[in-house]
């Protein structure tokens, strides 16, 4: 099956603000919205928003097995990880197994992730 598709909706209108839900263990300072998903292969392209003033230091960085392509649509973001400040534009492709994380956000950010859970390595 392929990826779940919507046509032109805007996710960011506060119209759609109900639509954003917190991210697990990020309670009040990320939220997420999973704008399509392929239910076999779990391929899946987010919006992850954080909140001014965001730390996830506390949970400390983060690697996982699978390709993921990010990009930080509006805000900063920075990634301890490389220890960058990640401005609206910055993209990646994180190889599988690399380390991100932890983040903060002085501004809030919005970033665009498209993962491939299935796609090890």
């Amino acid at each position: 099956m392929p990826k779940t598709t919507r046509r032109y909706w805007n996710p960011l209108w506060p119209a759609n603000r109900d639509a954003w839900q917190a991210v697990p263990g990020l309670e009040g300072i990320a939220e997420q919205l999973t704008l399509s998903i392929d239910a076999k292969t779990g391929e899946y392209t987010r919006l992850t928003r954080f909140v001014p003033g965001a730390d996830t230091t506390p949970f400390g960085g983060k690697r996982h097995v699978y390709l993921e392509e990010v990009f930080v649509v509006s805000g900063r973001l920075y990634d301890a990880a490389c220890d960058l400040w990640l401005e609206a534009g910055h993209y990646a492709s994180r190889p599988p197994g690399e380390l991100h994380g932890p983040f903060k956000t002085d501004t809030g950010c919005v970033v665009l992730e498209i993962s491939f859970p299935n796609r090890c390595g």
